[in-house]
């Protein structure tokens, strides 16, 4: 039950956004600092891939990568505008899959009561 696939993709969804979150405070505290090159968290088409295939999703990490994106003259490349649309999704996406598992706990837990 708590291997299923949509627990297990529910989980690492909630640890490659919390992982997102973390770069995304980050970039944003280090948006003076000379030479810092923003943080990208990715997993989403990793864990797309592993579910198409039937996969368990429990393999998939989410993996934290440098910005491309050009930089500041100070070679810092990050961008506030774009940093605090991220932290707006990523939230939203986070406290939409802590619901799911939430609701698929409370599921359990009625069972196992009996009610």
């Amino acid at each position: 039950m708590f291997d299923d696939r949509s627990s297990s993709a529910l989980r690492v969804a909630v640890a490659g956004l919390a992982a997102r979150q973390t770069a995304i405070a980050n970039n944003i505290s280090n948006i003076e600092t000379p030479g810092y090159r923003a943080r990208k968290v990715k997993f989403e088409e990793e864990l797309k891939g592993a579910m198409d295939k039937g996969e368990s999703a429990s393999g998939v990490t989410p993996s934290v990568m440098t910005s491309l994106e050009p930089t500041k003259p100070n070679g810092n490349n990050v961008n506030l505008d774009e940093e605090t649309l991220s932290h707006i999704d990523t939230t939203m996406r986070y406290n939409l899959a802590i619901r799911a598992l939430d609701g698929k706990y409370s599921l359990l837990r009625e069972a196992i009561k009996g009610a």
